[in-house]
């Protein structure tokens, strides 16, 4: 087959695209294009693809927290309750309690379930960019959620089956783990393929709210069940992603065919080959990982560890320092996630006044030392006090987190020496959070196997752990006022 046989973008006079049959459109699609002239059709695409990834990204955490919220239902101080007259058995301590989480070292096996998700969620991670590289973005969020459904769903009828194996808990985790790898490198792609680099902190901030958003919602959903029906508690999410798989399927455009550049579309003149045009793409691919994005995975490792050790330790160390029951601890929470809101707006928007990405988590990073030694040795004293500290916290913590995961990705990504190449962004995001997610199955198992000598030696590891993201961020800051980073981290 000749070149001539190729189907091929051509422009128009009016510098938009014609986009021949080979391009696959959805219904919706086709009649939004109608209704729109090319102009605002684009416009309306970029708000919509935006609305649609924060929707889509919110169902992925929204299924994430329930096991955060159902922790302090499945091991509880069973010497508070009214022991039925009718139940069998003769332990009184542990009667309450769901099997095998009853056990003196109940902890110990909480950090094996949040591992068993975290592990295969890291592992995936750095194989997700590359399939989501070859793989049409819209399909592979659908099989993903509907994928990540099924699995919140199974853990949520082990309470229905009445499962007490601990190895079932676990198998289910890290499949959902697995599946769930799809999600971060495919929106971040989305938005990045959408948006340019002008006002991208701020608007990634904004949208990377979806993060907090869905924590905020899956503890909500996860307490109106955890006290009754722990099982729904999971459920429900898991049908929530399920059904925003379908939604994807039926709505997303990956990326602005009508603005795209010239230099990302097949043509008749002379291409370069495949080996070649892959040795060259490889060979940019590396001078980015080693002129940027090692530095901010290894920060983003330090800054995702506090975060998700938060995520899934925080309700159990509410109820059992501040002694709130499940559902009111689960509701306590999600301050932490309102702050983190703000956080990640914040973080976007200065960084794009500043144009230092790396100075401003540096900061914020700084900040919140203080912040987290001060949240366990005073934060609950009063109840104001636990909502001022928990926003508080919630803000710096999240702020670096969001701004590595969303902007700095995107930037890094779509950088000019990857001579076009938007599908790299996916790689690019994967490598960045993968390595953060290695902090975040550290920080979990960590507090898993610390929490038994007690709260303040989870927090001085949390405090550890944000000092060295800010030695790994100075590192940045040096290598940005660099010559040889010039090129690629002055606007990081």
């Amino acid at each position: 087959m000749n070149s001539s046989e190729y189907p091929v973008l051509v422009p128009t006079k009016k510098s938009s695209l014609s986009v021949l049959p080979t391009v696959q459109t959805r219904p919706c699609e086709q009649l939004f294009s109608f209704l729109f002239s090319s102009d605002l059709s684009s416009g309306w695409y970029r708000g919509f693809t935006l609305f649609l990834t924060f929707l889509f990204y919110t169902s992925y955490h929204l299924s994430r927290k329930p096991i955060s919220i159902v922790k302090s239902e499945l091991h509880k101080n069973c010497s508070t309750l009214i022991r039925p007259p009718n139940l069998n058995g003769t332990d009184n301590e542990t009667w309450c309690d769901w099997a095998p989480f009853d056990q003196d070292n109940y902890q110990t096996l909480f950090g094996a379930v949040d591992n068993s998700f975290l592990v295969a969620y890291a592992i995936g991670m750095f194989f997700s960019g590359i399939f989501g590289e070859r793989v049409p973005l819209r399909y592979y969020l659908t099989t993903g959620m509907l994928l990540s459904g099924l699995f919140t769903c199974l853990f949520g009828l082990g309470f229905y089956w009445n499962i007490h194996s601990i190895w079932y808990y676990a198998f289910v985790q890290a499949m959902n783990g697995l599946v769930q790898t799809t999600g971060w490198p495919a929106v971040v792609a989305c938005v990045g393929n959408w948006f340019g680099k002008g006002k991208r902190g701020f608007i990634m901030g904004v949208w990377n709210s979806h993060t907090s958003v869905g924590n905020i919602l899956g503890s909500l959903i996860a307490g109106v069940f955890v006290s009754s029906a722990w099982g729904m508690s999971f459920i429900v999410p898991g049908i929530i992603i399920a059904s925003t798989g379908i939604l994807c399927f039926f709505f997303l455009v990956e990326s602005d065919f009508h603005n795209c550049d010239l230099n990302c579309l097949p043509s008749h003149g002379k291409q370069q080959g495949p080996e070649k045009g892959m040795f060259l793409f490889l060979l940019s691919l590396c001078d980015i990982i080693l002129q940027g994005v090692m530095e901010f995975s290894l920060c983003l490792l330090f800054a995702k560890l506090v975060s998700y050790t938060f995520l899934y330790w925080l309700p159990l160390y509410i109820s059992n320092v501040a002694h709130f029951d499940p559902k009111e601890a689960g509701d306590m929470s999600t301050l932490f996630d309102v702050g983190g809101i703000v956080g990640g707006v914040v973080a976007g928007l200065v960084s794009d006044q500043t144009g230092g990405r790396a100075s401003t988590c540096c900061v914020m990073l700084i900040v919140a030392a203080p912040m987290l030694f001060l949240y366990n040795h005073i934060g609950q004293h009063s109840l104001g006090t636990t909502i001022g500290m928990l926003l508080v916290c919630g803000a710096l913590v999240n702020g670096p987190y969001a701004l590595i995961t969303t902007a700095v990705s995107a930037d890094l990504g779509t950088h000019e020496s990857l001579r076009g190449n938007s599908r790299a962004l996916s790689t690019v995001t994967a490598i960045i959070d993968g390595t953060g997610s290695i902090g975040a199955a550290l920080g979990p198992l960590l507090a898993g196997l610390i929490s038994p000598t007690g709260w303040n030696n989870v927090f001085f590891m949390l405090i550890t752990a944000d000092i060295l993201a800010c030695l790994v961020n100075r590192i940045v800051l040096r290598h940005t006022s660099g010559e040889g980073y010039q090129n690629i981290s002055a606007n990081v």
